[in-house]
């Protein structure tokens, strides 16, 4: 891949939250240029939420990965699927896979280890590769995770890239199963996971209604915050941690709400992520001037509303910004691809804790 040229490039994004598969086609030098093209969302059956959970359960019992039926079999089926979905972003661009230098395959995070030196994203690059004639980036977490980093959050390089030329300082906030803060200072980059966002809430109306989220945080908007349960909550020694920090969706549980209404376990469990912010705000070196969110967090209007209420701050949606709010992580993983294939850094010891800025990242050729 030629340095500084301007290519296309996929990127995949499936995260703990298992609503979706995200695509997005992307042009991009991997540096300062950016322009969304297409993106494409798509839902995961009841039945492959099902097989990527179970498969998640079996990872996160294990002392490090090893072979398993289950988790074999949720990686083909993954596997599919994502070929499934890069096709259906190319039709929607109307581009064919050579017109595409490369695809950033991030995979499904089935347990996230760092304390034991280890991560797992499930996804095999090169079937990927083969299946969609295009060369594949993937296991982006790996190297870092070795050289002693989180290998998370990996979006920062990508948000400072969007947020380009904007006044600082500033937050770029994800909200996906587990949230995480980028605070962008002229050249500092800080990153961290502030705890979980909408994975405890998902889990709570998902036991309690049967649903997969909270439809626009009405079930939270209609209970009243636990406090008790709520400090109790935020007395977990992830939050005493340092940055850079980071979490796997499962380190935290719906446990704690047991024994509350419906809408009071989705009312304190939307302040615990709210709090949560703020408490990640707290630790930032200056107080950022703006809060921009992005994830599936910020379609819940009482999540957005508890957050500005904690942080004292005007709360903006990325799609405020033109941005499109649910591709990001997609377009991040296609725009990190590109930095991989031409060795350009995509983690810092100010948002993975790892030794020094790193590539990583595993290329697979297409073999065209």
């Amino acid at each position: 891949m030629d340095k500084g040229a301007r290519v296309m490039a996929v990127g995949l994004m499936s995260g703990t939250s298992l609503d979706a598969i995200d695509a997005a086609l992307i042009e991009t030098d991997g540096v300062g240029h950016v322009r969304p093209i297409a993106f494409h969302a798509t839902e995961w059956s009841d039945a492959d939420r099902a097989l990527l959970m179970a498969a998640t359960e079996r990872a996160l019992a294990m002392a490090a990965p090893a072979q398993d039926p289950v988790i074999a079999e949720a990686e083909a089926r993954l596997g599919a699927a994502h070929a499934e979905a890069v096709a259906q972003v190319l039709a929607v661009a109307g581009v064919t896979p050579e017109d595409v230098s490369v695809i950033g395959f991030h995979g499904q995070t089935i347990a996230h280890r760092p304390d034991r030196g280890w991560t797992w994203q499930l996804g095999d690059g090169a079937a990927l590769a083969l299946a969609c004639g295009i060369d594949v980036v993937s296991d982006f977490r790996s190297a870092d995770v070795a050289a002693g980093g989180q290998g998370a959050p990996l979006l920062p390089i990508y948000h400072a890239a969007l947020t380009a030329g904007m006044d600082g300082p500033l937050a770029v906030l994800n909200l996906g199963g587990v949230a995480n803060v980028t605070f962008i200072d002229g050249d500092m980059l800080i990153a961290f996971d502030t705890g979980p966002a909408n994975g405890l809430i998902d889990s709570w109306v998902e036991q309690e209604r049967g649903l997969r989220f909270d439809p626009d945080g009405a079930l939270a908007a209609a209970g009243r915050v636990d406090d008790a349960v709520l400090t109790a909550m935020l007395d977990h020694p992830f939050f005493e941690l340092p940055a850079p920090k980071s979490l796997d969706r499962n380190d935290f549980t719906i446990q704690p709400a047991r024994g509350l209404s419906t809408e009071d376990g989705a009312a304190t469990l939307t302040a615990f992520t709210a709090q949560t912010v703020e408490e990640g705000l707290r630790i930032l070196p200056r107080r950022p001037r703006r809060l921009i969110v992005a994830g599936g967090g910020r379609r819940n209007p009482t999540l957005m509303r508890m957050i500005g209420e904690r942080t004292n701050m005007t709360v903006e949606s990325a799609d405020a910004l033109g941005w499109n709010g649910d591709s990001i992580e997609a377009e991040g993983f296609a725009y990190m691809a590109v930095r991989v294939g031409r060795g350009l850094p995509i983690s810092f010891p100010g948002t993975t804790g790892a030794p020094a800025a790193m590539t990583g990242g595993v290329v697979h050729k297409a073999g065209r």
